[in-house]
């Protein structure tokens, strides 16, 4: 069954050229042209991935991405028109998985799409060899429900924020940097830049930690990279 895939924009020749390069590929996409109609069609299909513009009427992207977070673990990618940093954290910070820099051409949008989608599918598999649940402090990652406990409380992450948080965990100690999870946990064929770490891991420090400022478990390595406190030192 074709994957399902929302094009949400308001300039009609851009919704038509990415629903027609999407159609080629073989996704059945859906199009949506403000925030409200976007919000309906998520609510009304089961969806697998949107492209969604942040300069909307009625609603804009920010608002659409917030509401969908809060309900729905759907893969985002943001598309904006100004090559603004602030754009991109803020995007990044409410849940996009990734974003695109406007003008762009359809072949890079076809491109991370399917990027996207592969490692989304990654909830489809079946937990990875050995422990089914990984336990360090207060924290338990259960593979096999991909859901994460913190003082027997189910922490709701987005599937970027569980699979970066199992890659640290499964190495206590072991420092990455910043490239090295970008090429281990977003994939060797990720465009964009090192930020979006740095975001995830403010993200999962909010839903994780007691004192996000102090962390007890995500640690950052200065000058070097982030890793999971070995138990031991817990």
């Amino acid at each position: 069954m074709a994957e399902k895939i929302l094009v949400v924009d308001d300039e009609k020749p851009i919704v038509e050229i990415l629903q027609y390069n999407l159609e080629k590929e073989g996704y059945q996409v859906f199009t949506a042209y403000d925030g409200e109609e976007a919000l309906k069609m998520v609510e009304a299909e089961h969806l697998d991935l949107i492209v969604l513009d942040i300069m909307l009427p009625l609603k804009d992207g920010f608002t659409v991405c917030r509401e969908i977070r809060s309900r729905w673990d759907i893969p985002i990618i943001m598309l904006t028109a100004k090559e603004m940093e602030m754009d991109k954290v803020l995007g990044l910070e409410l849940g996009a998985d990734d974003y695109v820099t406007k003008p762009f051409s359809a072949r890079e949008v076809s491109a991370r799409v399917k990027a996207l989608l592969r490692r989304s599918k990654r909830k489809e598999l079946p937990a990875q060899e050995g422990r089914s649940k990984i336990e360090v402090g207060s924290i338990v990652v259960d593979q096999n429900e991909m859901q994460v406990y913190n003082l027997d409380k189910p922490i709701e992450l987005t599937l970027r924020e569980y699979n970066l948080l199992l890659h640290l965990i499964k190495k206590p100690g072991f420092v990455f940097s910043r490239e090295q999870l970008l090429d281990q946990v977003w994939g060797y064929d990720y465009i964009g830049e090192d930020r979006t770490v740095d975001v995830t891991i403010r993200r999962l420090r909010e839903k994780l930690e007691q004192n996000p400022a102090h962390p007890d478990y995500i640690k950052t390595k200065r000058g070097v990279g982030y890793y999971f406190r070995p138990i031991e030192n817990i």
